[in-house]
């Protein structure tokens, strides 16, 4: 099961830059420091944060504002982070079931994962009612995969991410790209996805934690 902005795709620059313009076109001010701290969000929480530097719209508005700005990066190219459409692949001709499971909305979503072709489900933010960090997305894409979710190895790249794979009960691996994050134990880690192979996601998969984290 895969997280999608950050993990999967470099799409966080995207969202940062979108963030910027739109609290800028409002007479406020967002550094990257703001934007990092919302890696991983749910929308509703991103929205609220936005309002709060003077973006003077709804969470609707706020959400169509960012997803078409990141929809429309991501159409001039996927901007796959290193080792993430071959992990994908290995894992398809493997046979694996594969799961999107992202706090972005289904309008980007589902786009992304037809362009794709490899998912077998898509979880968006915006079709479930709890969102990251709560575990219902990594709980609903195992019930629509038909496994047990305890049999599913999760990754993910933010705070918010990783608590909702860790709370559902899955396998998890965190990804350090744009947050050094600080996973509890059990949890595997690596610092690109170009470290890990099917093998490797197996051991996992049976319990077993690794670090494949570069040297400091």
């Amino acid at each position: 099961m895969w997280d999608m902005d950050g993990t999967l795709i470099d799409t966080e620059p995207y969202w940062m830059a979108a963030e910027i313009e739109l609290v800028e076109a409002h007479g406020g001010v967002w550094t990257r420091e703001d934007a990092v701290a919302l890696i991983g969000s749910p929308m509703a929480v991103s929205a609220a944060q936005l309002q709060g530097r003077g973006v003077a719209l709804g969470v609707d508005e706020i959400a169509h504002a960012l997803n078409s700005a990141v929809g429309a990066a991501v159409a001039a190219g996927i901007p796959w982070q290193p080792g993430a459409h071959e992990a994908l692949r290995a894992l398809h001709a493997a046979g694996v079931p594969q799961a999107l499971v992202t706090s972005s909305f289904e309008v980007l979503a589902t786009p992304f994962a037809q362009a794709v072709g490899l998912f077998d489900v898509v979880v968006a933010g915006d079709t479930v009612a709890r969102p990251k960090p709560d575990p219902e997305p990594y709980l609903a894409a195992a019930r629509l995969l038909g496994v047990d979710v305890t049999r599913c190895v999760a990754f993910e790249d933010s705070r918010s991410g990783l608590a909702s794979a860790v709370a559902s009960g899955a396998r998890v691996v965190a990804v350090d790209s744009h947050v050094v994050l600080a996973p509890p134990a059990g949890v595997s880690r690596t610092s690109s996805l170009d470290r890990l192979d099917v093998a490797m996601i197996s051991r996992i998969a049976s319990g077993e934690t690794m670090d494949l984290r570069l040297p400091a």
